[in-house]
């Protein structure tokens, strides 16, 4: 992805992807039927939502937005997911179980590269397959991905924590999500977070082969290490613990996620080092506005997982009853369903929103 060529489209779509942006999809019809799920003129169209895992309330919220859609356009909606992020297996079965009945579409927020191939045998069947907030590794798995541009999230985390050091040295933990499988979503923000930060970036396409000290924007860095968390509270917390005892001056934390942020704060509390510590993330739930306004954690990237569900089980509906297929945003190879920087300390350059803004839109 050319993420220079794209950022200025990119670059604010904060509610600008509202569900209106449905009308691209052609939005005409109605779903009727009272039988199977398998779409037909007298059945109900069915839709299987397939999420990492319902620990994390990013998935859930995502969930309670394809129930909404579905309720409102009659579609028959089958929800499963993972036991815990990286759960590949469960989410296989979830995929063969959707083509045995004969569901129109699959809506997955894929757990790794090991469910592709069953994602491939979908739409070979003929579903029609829409990856949420985190595309496949091979783009032949999907038909279309409709996600939030995970670089530009990074980056302008990256950014608010270069202007708040107002070059002081940072010393940074980098709290990935994985280190035995690579997912575009970790890659991807945690490069577009060091790429904010004016970080040269060795491949952009692999996490912790940056030089581990050099010069950022305001000054100089020192990268203490990368740890995965599983996007987990509790994993983010023996990240942070790790890291910190290699190096105890750390006072930049990167963090995958929300939960991962709070773990990894809680270590940081434990230790005695919250002083002038930053803490940035990327999720942007109600929760997660309620840290930025506690002060655990500095600024968030907000997400928008209902309006993805939205639209991902509108445009379904939409391929059956009239044959239009979504198509990606300009420039992009995704449908962007946008991000806003969200914090209650702004700094200059940086367009941000504050908690009491982001809390009335928290993943909507």
């Amino acid at each position: 992805m050319n993420h220079a060529a794209t950022g200025g489209l990119r670059r604010r779509l904060i509610a600008g992807v509202s569900i209106t942006a449905a009308a691209a999809f052609a939005l005409t019809g109605c779903a009727s039927g009272n039988g199977s799920s398998a779409s037909g003129a007298d059945d109900e169209i069915g839709v299987s939502l397939i999420v990492k895992t319902t620990t994390n309330p990013f998935f859930v919220a995502m969930q309670d937005g394809a129930k909404t859609a579905a309720d409102k356009l009659g579609v028959e909606l089958t929800l499963a997911a993972g036991k815990e992020d990286g759960d590949e297996d469960t989410q296989i079965q979830a995929i063969e179980n959707a083509i045995s009945k004969g569901d129109a579409g699959i809506l997955i927020t894929p757990n790794g590269p090991g469910v592709e191939d069953a994602l491939i045998k979908a739409r070979d069947a003929g579903l029609y397959v829409i990856a949420l907030d985190t595309p496949p590794a091979d783009p032949e798995a999907v038909d279309i991905t409709f996600a939030t541009d995970n670089f530009l999230a990074g980056q302008e985390i990256g950014e608010w924590t270069a202007a708040k050091l107002d070059g002081e040295k940072a010393t940074i933990a980098m709290i990935d999500l994985f280190d035995d499988k690579v997912v575009s979503v970790d890659v991807n923000r945690d490069q577009g977070f060091l790429d904010g930060m004016g970080i040269d970036l060795a491949d952009d396409t692999k996490n912790g082969d940056e030089a581990k000290t050099g010069s950022y924007s305001g000054g100089d860095y020192e990268i203490v290490g990368n740890e995965a968390s599983q996007g987990a509270e509790d994993g983010g917390r023996t990240a942070a613990e790790t890291l910190l005892s290699q190096n105890p001056d750390i006072n930049v934390v990167y963090t995958i996620n929300e939960p991962a942020a709070y773990g990894a704060y809680e270590a940081f509390k434990a230790a005695g080092t919250t002083d002038d510590l930053i803490v940035v993330s990327v999720d942007g739930g109600c929760a997660g506005v309620q840290n930025v306004a506690d002060g655990v954690i500095g600024a968030t990237s907000q997400q928008y997982p209902v309006k993805m569900a939205d639209l991902g089980v509108q445009a379904i509906f939409d391929l059956v009853e009239t044959g239009e297929k979504p198509e990606t945003s300009d420039g992009l190879d995704f449908f962007n369903t946008g991000v806003a920087l969200v914090t209650d300390d702004p700094q200059d350059g940086v367009e941000s929103i504050d908690t009491a803004e982001a809390g009335e839109i928290c993943w909507g």
